[in-house]
């Protein structure tokens, strides 16, 4: 069954109102940012190779390579909801996340730096 898409309308001004004030956004507004910024990685990196989580927002498989179909993928990468936003904008590069134990990579091909971030500073 396939996902509903985010309107990218409504994707663009949830990631904008968190990234104005990250601590304040509304937890709605947080989810709808996470969800929106994981469907374009998605988008722009398809595959099943990767599965990269935030949980409680989502969860989606990038990246060609090693078709994945049950169980646990070849590569995982976790992190919570502020960290992938700021990764995900460029308030934080990857080296750093996982510097500070912030991001829990395991697999081949987790290493999500070459891919991030998923916006540019100009669309943020």
């Amino acid at each position: 069954m396939a996902r509903r898409r985010i309107d990218p309308a409504q994707g663009m001004a949830a990631l904008r109102s968190w990234h104005a004030d990250p601590g304040r956004a509304p937890r709605a507004t947080v989810l709808l940012a996470v969800r929106f910024s994981l469907q374009e990685l998605e988008e722009s990196h398809p595959g099943r190779s990767v599965e990269v989580r935030v949980p409680p927002a989502g969860a989606v498989q990038i990246l060609r390579g090693t078709v994945h179909r049950r169980g646990t993928p070849p590569a995982v990468v976790e992190t919570d909801m502020a960290t992938w936003l700021a990764l995900a904008v460029g308030d934080l590069e990857w080296s750093q996340a996982e510097a500070r134990g912030r991001v829990q990579a395991s697999g081949q091909r987790a290493d999500l730096a070459p891919l991030l971030p998923v916006f540019t500073a100009a669309e943020v």
